[in-house]
Formats: structure tokens, sequence, C-alpha cells
């Protein structure tokens, strides 16, 4: 009898195991509408098509190779939604989780706000990844904003739903843009998930949309930045440009940038951030020396270029993070706490740069 009792069971479990399968449907996530994108074209899950800047470094070619920011969106009456994906390496961030990294960040507009709905959880130490996003929701018409990875190349996407629900692309659920260059702050290093670093916090605040450029460690005024920003439409650039150079990079290049910028973009708003007081530099003598030196070069080189230039700003303190040491996750990168932290400062402040340039009412 007990025996009859585990085979029932086991038999039972099965045909579970295949009536879910069979309820899910998954349809190519480049079948619905992609947003965050900084220039048109290119390859469909990369925020930048790199072909076109043969002079990037490697590393910046690489991260600029990933879909840091990239969000879809679409609409569906779905109870379910899964996600199968596939990334090009299984590397491990020292300074942020699996999730940030790899993993998937869901949100559903409710009551016209974007809320946070549920997560696509990565394989620890693999390549292919499957998980459910969020179950047992209402039948309800639900409008969706799915965040790619921050720090991952991503190979392929599925989205799953009931097998008898709508999934549709909408249209971008945004109007005007901001585009965001900078350093691992704005890559979004030390953030729990893909929604969590600034750029895409302020999308969700403002209902702007954000492109994150950031490139982790490799912001330091270079000419390609430069291009990339002259080649990119936007009504608003925000530069955090001065969290990786040192203080003779910023005297030597930080006029050239905006020349080159400025050519493309004669009278476009260029907001451009202090860097974070690291906690490194409490009791570093030499990385405080080093970080002073940034800081006051980025002053001295901004009062020269906003003398000649009215619409050039610079939001300083632009990274605070509060004094308490308890704003990052190693000293450097923000946490998410960090994160809502700069949010407090910026945020209003580009807000009424944007008023005035009329981008926003």
């Amino acid at each position: 009898m007990k025996r009859l009792t585990i085979i029932t069971i086991a038999i039972a479990t099965c045909l579970n195991i295949n009536a879910a399968s069979k309820g899910i449907k998954y349809i190519p996530g480049d079948s619905l509408t992609m947003i965050n994108k900084a220039q048109p074209g290119g390859p469909f899950y990369k925020r930048i098509d790199v072909d076109k800047y043969p002079t990037l470094t490697p590393t910046v070619n690489r991260y600029y190779s990933f879909p840091t920011g990239l969000a879809l969106v679409f609409r569906t009456d779905s109870r379910n939604i899964n996600a199968k994906w596939k990334t090009t390496s299984d590397y491990h961030a020292v300074n942020g989780p699996a999730l940030m990294q790899s993993g998937l960040d869901l949100y559903i507009k409710k009551d016209g706000r974007w809320v946070w709905a549920g997560c696509g959880k990565p394989k620890f130490n693999k390549k292919k990844h499957s998980s459910p996003v969020i179950h047992n929701m209402a039948d309800s018409v639900k409008e969706c904003m799915l965040y790619l990875p921050l720090f991952e190349r991503l190979d392929s996407l599925e989205i799953g739903v009931d097998a008898d629900a709508m999934i549709e692309p909408i249209a971008n659920p945004f109007n005007k843009r901001v585009v965001a260059i900078g350093s691992s702050i704005t890559h979004g290093s030390g953030t729990s998930r893909p929604g969590m670093a600034y750029p895409a916090r302020m999308e969700r605040a403002t209902g702007i949309e954000f492109i994150n450029l950031g490139a982790s460690g490799q912001c330091k005024l270079d000419d390609f930045f430069a291009q990339i920003a002259a080649d990119t439409n936007a009504d608003a650039f925000i530069f955090d440009t001065f969290s990786n150079p040192s203080g003779q990079q910023i005297d030597e290049r930080l006029e050239s940038f905006v020349k080159t910028v400025r050519k493309a973009h004669p009278k476009t708003p260029l907001i451009f951030i202090q860097t974070l007081d690291r906690p490194t530099t409490t009791f570093n003598s030499k990385v405080r020396e080093f970080e002073q030196g940034k800081q006051e070069a980025a002053r001295r080189g901004l009062k020269k270029v906003m003398a000649k230039d009215k619409n050039v700003y610079f939001i300083d303190p632009g990274m605070p993070i509060g004094d308490d040491y308890e704003g990052t996750v190693d000293g450097v990168h923000p946490t998410d706490l960090g994160h809502e932290r700069i949010i407090a400062v910026i945020l209003p402040q580009i807000k009424e740069i944007l008023r005035q340039h009329k981008v926003i009412k």
C-alpha cells in the first residue's frame, strides 16, 4: 500500500509538471518594445552599437555591449510572468549581488505609478537562466516594464505568460530624454537590482526617459565619450565625469570635452555632477589628497566653462551619500540607500534646470 501511494504521488507530480509546462507560452523579448536606448539601431540588447566607435577601449566596448538601463515595455493580462535568458559569462562582481549583475527587474504600473513587482533571479555560476518573475496576479491588463541586467551581456531573452493570455508591445511610456554618462556610480555598481541605479529611479519618478551610459571605472572625459554624446539626441545631458579621472586629466580634458558636445548640441543643458566624498578618504591620506584634487579641478574647470556658457550647470555637492558612513557597499559605490540620498539632492535641481529649458512644466 505504501509503495502504491508513492507511485501515485510520483505520477501526480509528473502530471502537474507537464500541466505547468503546457500552461506557459514563451515569446522572444525582441518582439517587445525596448526603451532607454541611447541611439536608434544596433544590436537589440546592446545599449550602444559599439562598432560605430572603433576608438573605444576594450573595457568600454565590453561595458557598452551590456544592456545596462535598458528595459522592455509590454502589456499583458497574464496571471503569471516567467523568463528564460542567456548571458555571455558567469563573471561575479565584488561590489554587487548576482541579481544586479545578471538578473531581471519587473515594474508594473499601478494607480499611475511604476511599482516594483518581481525579479528574474539568475542561476549562480550559470549562463542559462530560467525563473518565475511573478505569479498569481489578477487577470486584468497590466502595463509592465522589465529592466535588463546591469553588468552582463545578454544573448537572448524569452518572456513566459499563461498560454491563454495576451502579451503585446506598447509605445514608449516616456517622452523627453535625459542621457546620463558617467562612472560606476551611474552604471549602478553597489545597487541591489537592475532598476535601482539612479537613472532608472529618476525615470520612474519623473516620467522622463533616462538613458544610462555609465561605464564602471572608465569615464575620464575621453574624446569617445564626448563623441557618443554628440551623436545622441537628448533634451539634457547629465555628466558624472569627475569620479574616474585624476585632477590633471580634468584640467587637460574638460574644455575640449564640452566643446565637442556643444558643437552638436548648441543649447542643450549640460549638467555636470560633482563626485562623491568617498568614505575611503577618512583614514587614507593619499586617497584623500587624490580625491580632493579631483573635486578642486572640477570646480576650477566648470567655473571657467560656465563663464562662457550659460547652459552648462554644476551640481556641487553632486553625490551626497550622508555622513554616517552607511551609504556605500565598499567605501566608493553607493548602495540603494546611497542612491536614495543622491537622488534626494540632485533630482530637484535637475527638474528645475529642465523647467528653465521648458523640457518639463
